[in-house]
């Protein structure tokens, strides 16, 4: 019997995951529970169109990442800092300020894909890298000046 699974089965397959399997299993566990439903024409081309569009969604994402960090390559963060008497910074540069800086900027990046290579505690000009998902990233650098 074909099956189109409503759920994740562990030890059959993920939710929308089409099927074959015994007449007693389908009936007697994964149609009695809810975890599936018979496989018809409508239900099998449903899924296939629903797969299609997540696939579309997925690449358009992932097209409009890349061109955010073609964007952002190489842009200049510019980052102020209170300084003591003789040039000593208080505290360090945080990824909550390079992500502020980048917003003054135009850019909205979030604080978690920021990486700083090094701990910022000096004034002068730093590399970071913002990694936007698995595979896209770009280079920025971090300038601290004085407050």
């Amino acid at each position: 019997m074909k099956v189109i699974l409503k759920a994740d089965v562990k030890g059959s397959g993920k939710k929308g995951d089409i099927l074959e399997v015994s007449d007693g299993y389908a009936k007697n566990f994964l149609l009695k529970k809810g975890l599936a439903e018979i496989a018809t024409a409508s239900g099998i081309n449903e899924i296939q169109q629903k797969r299609t569009a997540d696939a579309y969604h997925k690449a358009e994402n992932i097209k409009a990442l890349k061109d955010l960090a073609a964007k952002l390559n190489g842009t200049e963060a510019v980052v102020s800092i209170r300084t003591g008497e003789n040039g000593r910074t208080f505290g360090s540069v945080t990824t909550a300020q390079v992500s502020s800086a980048l917003a003054d900027s135009g850019f909205d990046i979030d604080k978690k894909k920021i990486i700083l290579k090094e701990t910022i505690k000096n004034l002068g000009s730093y590399n970071a890298e913002v990694r936007l998902m698995e595979g896209v990233s770009a280079k920025i650098t971090v300038k601290v000046i004085p407050a």
